[in-house]
C-alpha cells in the first residue's frame, strides 16, 4: 500500500509527487500509548459503574428498559397512523419518556453523567492511540505532473452558493485553470464535452454528486482526469477519495502536481454514478418536492401511507446473493463499491473505490415487529444489526417489477424509470488526480472494522506496537 509525502521531479525534470511506501505503520509515540491506556481504563470504568448500578437496583432497571420499549413502539404507531389513532400512540409515547425520565432522577445523576463522560473520553483516547494504524491506503497512485489545459466546469447553485464564497473563478484562474460557470439552461454535459472538444486533458467539476458523476462519464469517455472540487452539499464522493469537504479551496490544486488512480464507475442503464443508487422507501420519500427542505417532517407525513397499516410494500424483485429469486425488501440500495453503511439514507463511507465490484444492500421490515427494532437501529447509527438487513456484492445487479415506472433516488437525484433496471460496474474506468497533501483516504478506511478490532489495536499499542 501506498501514501503520498511530498513533491519531486522525474527524470526529464517534470515535477511529480513522490510516493512512500506505509505499509507498516511505525512503532507508536509514548503519546500515543498513553493514550491507549486511557481509552481502556476508561471505558472499565463506565462498565463497572453500569453493572454495579444494575446489580443495585435491578427492578428499576427492568422498568427503565420496558418504558423505553413503550416509548418507542407508541412513537412508531403515532408516526404510522393518522387521527385520533396518531394524538392516543403520541400522549403514551410522551408519558413513558416522562416515566424514564423520572426514574433516572431518581438514580444517582453524578453517577450518569461520570459514565458519559468516561465513555467520551475513552472514544477520544482510542481515536488518537490508533492514529492512522487502521488505515487502508488506496492502491496504484500514480504521481502526475501539472494539466497542460485544464478546465474547471461549476454550478453556482450548488452547496448554498459555495462557487461564489469561495471565489472559486478567481481561485480557479490563479492556478491557470480555465473557470465555466454554468447559468441556467446550460446543458453541463456538452460544456464538458466542448472543453475536451477545446483541448482539456484534465477536467474539473464544483458542484454535486450528481454533476460530478455527469462530468465523470465524459471523463471516461475520453480518457481525461478528473478533478473533484466538492462545492456541493454532501460531497460524499470526496469524502470517500479523501479530500477535506471543508478546504474546497484545496482541491483544485489536484490541476497541479498531483496524483492519479483509477477507480470505479457503476452505471444503471446508460446513466453513469459515482455514489449509490436508492429504491423503495427511501427513492420513494426522496421524490417529494419538500424532501430536500424538510426531510424529517416529510418522512413523517408519508410514512403512514408507505408503513402504515394500509401500506403497500414497492414492488422490487431482483435475485438474491445465492442466485436464487430473494424476498421482498422495504429498501435496495445498490453502491459502487462497498459501504459501511450507518443508516437508510446510504450516508455511509466506503474503505476502496477501486474492488470492481457494486454493493447491494436490502431491508426488509416485519410492520408488526421490527419497526421499533429498525428505529432504534437507524438511530443509533447501527442498521448492520438490524435483523431485516442483508447485504453482498458483485458485478451485475437487475432489479425488475410490474410498475410501469420505478421511483430511483441516483447520487441524491430523485428518478423514475422503466424496469428492469440493470447495474454494472466499470471497474477502474475513471482516472481521478487529488492534491499531493490531500489525504487520500476515506473514514471507513481509517476506522477499525469493529469494536474488538479497536480494542485489540488498542491493546497492540499500549505494548509498543502498530495497531494492525
Amino acid at each position: 500500500m501506498t501514501a503520498v509525502h511530498g513533491t519531486g521531479s522525474d527524470g526529464d525534470g517534470a515535477p511529480t509527487a513522490a510516493v512512500a511506501d506505509v505499509g507498516s505503520p511505525p512503532r507508536p509515540t509514548v503519546g500515543r500509548r498513553i493514550a491507549g491506556a486511557v481509552a481502556l481504563l476508561a471505558l472499565v470504568a463506565a462498565l463497572v459503574m453500569v453493572v454495579v448500578a444494575l446489580l443495585r437496583d435491578p427492578v428499576r432497571l427492568v422498568a427503565g428498559l420496558i418504558l423505553v420499549v413503550v416509548a418507542v413502539m407508541a412513537g412508531w404507531s403515532a408516526l404510522v397512523h393518522r387521527g385520533t389513532g396518531r394524538v392516543l400512540a403520541a400522549v403514551v409515547a410522551v408519558a413513558a419518556l416522562v416515566a424514564v425520565v423520572v426514574l433516572l432522577l431518581v438514580g444517582s445523576v453524578v453517577r450518569m453523567a461520570l459514565v458519559v463522560v468516561l465513555v467520551v473520553v475513552s472514544t477520544a483516547a482510542a481515536k488518537v492511540a490508533l492514529g492512522r494504524d487502521m488505515a487502508q491506503a488506496p492502491q496504484g497512485l500514480r504521481p502526475v505532473g501539472p494539466a497542460q489545459h485544464g478546465v474547471l466546469l461549476m454550478n453556482p447553485r450548488s452547496g448554498g452558493g459555495k462557487v461564489e464564497r469561495f471565489a472559486l473563478v478567481d481561485e480557479a484562474r490563479k492556478r491557470g485553470v480555465t473557470p465555466v460557470v454554468l447559468r441556467p439552461g446550460d446543458d453541463l454535459r456538452a460544456l464538458a464535452e466542448a472543453a475536451v472538444a477545446e483541448g482539456a486533458d484534465v477536467l474539473g467539476m464544483a458542484g454535486g454528486d450528481g454533476s460530478q458523476a455527469l462530468v465523470a462519464d465524459v471523463a471516461r469517455h475520453h480518457d481525461v482526469a478528473l478533478v473533484v472540487v466538492p462545492a456541493g452539499t454532501r460531497n460524499h464522493f470526496a469524502l470517500d477519495l479523501g479530500l477535506d469537504r471543508e478546504n474546497v479551496v484545496a482541491a483544485l490544486d489536484g490541476f497541479g502536481s498531483a496524483v492519479e488512480r483509477s477507480i470505479d464507475i457503476a452505471v444503471l442503464g446508460d446513466q453513469v454514478f459515482v455514489n449509490n443508487a436508492s429504491m423503495g422507501l427511501y427513492a420513494t420519500v426522496v421524490q417529494s418536492e419538500e424532501y430536500r427542505d424538510a426531510k424529517l417532517a416529510t418522512a413523517a407525513r408519508m410514512a403512514p401511507d408507505l408503513l402504515g397499516p394500509g401500506g403497500q410494500r414497492v414492488d422490487l424483485r431482483f435475485t438474491g446473493p445465492d442466485g436464487q429469486a430473494a424476498e421482498p425488501a422495504d429498501v435496495v440500495l445498490v453502491s459502487n463499491g462497498v459501504y459501511r453503511l450507518d443508516r437508510i439514507g446510504g450516508f455511509g463511507t466506503r474503505a476502496r473505490l477501486d474492488g470492481g465490484v457494486l454493493g447491494v444492500v436490502t431491508v426488509t421490515v416485519d410492520n408488526a415487529r421490527n419497526l421499533p427494532e429498525l428505529m432504534a437501529a437507524e438511530a443509533t447509527g447501527r442498521l448492520r444489526g438490524f435483523r431485516g438487513y442483508r447485504e453482498w456484492t458483485t458485478a451485475e445487479f437487475v432489479v425488475d417489477s410490474d410498475e410501469p415506472l420505478v421511483n430511483v433516488g441516483v447520487d441524491g437525484e430523485a428518478m423514475r424509470l422503466p424496469p428492469p433496471l440493470r447495474f454494472r460496474v466499470l471497474p477502474g474506468a475513471l482516472r481521478v488526480r487529488t492534491p499531493v497533501d490531500a489525504l487520500g483516504i476515506a473514514p471507513a478506511a481509517l476506522a477499525p472494522p469493529g469494536p474488538a478490532a479497536a480494542v485489540v489495536g488498542t491493546l497492540r499499542v499500549i505494548a509498543g506496537k502498530p495497531a494492525r
